[in-house]
């Protein structure tokens, strides 16, 4: 046994570098350096890209602080006022509460047009249905919101069930709402005396509540909590998960066990109802009941929606965001007619704002990629 192990031992030690089985021999030559990985800090523009890709709503927060800033140092104190600062919050309550309608949508990968045409058909149907059914005013109030729902909910049955695509669906529906708007009411405003001494109900959300000279009317109020609870609910609550999960990815949702189409369903509907509370918070702001009120809901909610950071493309974005990016629109509204500019550089400012908004989605959305 000495003898055999005493022959064996310099045969192995000098092949101990020699491969000892057959697949070994492609490593022969092979680099043997320890690997290392790529330690080198990010730069201060990929830190502020990712801290925007975490906080969507901090580019708008961003802009609508430096322009507070900017009215601010031109306007001084014309612009600081309580007063002032207050009336932009009176200004955007309506955008701010179908904007809140539209960022449902918009976040499932969505897009809803008739946004504006719910609102001022449920305010109709309130004002009809007192007016002229005799109804009282809960009851009336009460239709309105169901019919609000009611719209949304076709909406989310076309979509959802039929797979028609929400532009298509959303566009013919702002049609056929907007000609039945007109139909129903044959074109008759409800003024405003007669609402005030008959139903005051409908006006509650023009009432208002001062604290020194800051003027808050219930519709802002109505804006600010409608934002805080839908907020709450889709960060920290099942279903608003699944509608970042469905705008995200509707096919990865619905093998996790999302019920995509019921979600889908159920975001037009509350979309819907939400308009509806804007119709009624609409017939606060003007004093009336008017079937050609608020034509353009539809393009200031996407306007402030964009503006807001949230995503086109769905499953990105947060609705505080979208209140930012109304409140900006506001800001710049009013500032430019404080200044006593021509309206139409508000548009033009505002146009520059949509595109910038989308070129910083865009970059952003590349740290995902």
């Amino acid at each position: 046994m000495s003898e055999t192990t005493a022959a064996s031992g310099p045969s192995q030690g000098s092949q101990g570098s020699q491969p000892s089985q057959e697949f070994e021999k492609v490593l022969t030559g092979s680099s043997t350096q320890v690997a290392s990985f790529d330690t080198n800090d990010k730069t201060a523009i990929q830190k502020f890209q990712h801290f925007l890709h975490g906080s969507p709503s901090a580019v708008p927060l961003i802009v609508l602080v430096l322009s507070v800033a900017v009215f601010g140092a031109v306007l001084g104190g014309k612009f600081f006022s309580a007063f002032t600062l207050t009336l932009i919050l009176q200004q955007v309550a309506i955008v701010g509460i179908v904007g809140a309608a539209q960022t449902l949508v918009i976040l499932t990968a969505g897009i809803d047009l008739s946004v504006g045409a719910i609102m001022v058909l449920s305010s109709v149907v309130m004002g009809q249905f007192t007016f002229r059914y005799g109804l009282p005013p809960v009851v009336a109030v009460a239709c309105g919101l169901a019919c609000g729902a009611l719209c949304g909910y076709i909406n989310g049955l076309l979509v959802a069930r039929m797979r028609l695509p929400p532009f298509i669906v959303t566009l013919g529906m702002w049609q056929i709402i907007l000609a039945s708007n007109f139909l129903y009411s044959a074109n008759e405003t409800i003024r405003s005396q007669d609402i005030a001494t008959q139903a005051p109900l409908l006006q509650f959300f023009g009432n208002n509540l001062k604290l020194g000279s800051a003027v808050f009317t219930y519709g802002v109020i109505a804006m600010v909590l409608l934002v805080a609870v839908l907020w709450y609910v889709l960060n920290h609550t099942a279903w608003g998960r699944h509608v970042y999960a469905v705008g995200d990815d509707p096919d990865a949702a619905e093998l996790a066990g999302v019920n995509v189409k019921r979600m889908l369903v159920s975001v037009y509907t509350l979309s819907g109802l939400i308009c509806a509370l804007a119709g009624w918070a609409l017939i606060g702001r003007i004093g009336s009941v008017s079937p050609t009120a608020g034509q353009f809901a539809n393009i200031e909610s996407i306007t402030a929606v964009v503006i807001g950071g949230l995503s086109l493309f769905g499953g990105r974005g947060s609705i505080l965001g979208m209140i930012f990016g109304a409140l900006i629109v506001g800001v710049f509204s009013l500032g430019l007619r404080l200044i006593g500019t021509d309206p139409q550089w508000t548009y033009l400012l505002i146009g520059v704002l949509i595109i910038s908004a989308v070129a910083i989605d865009q970059w952003i959305r590349k740290v995902a990629g």
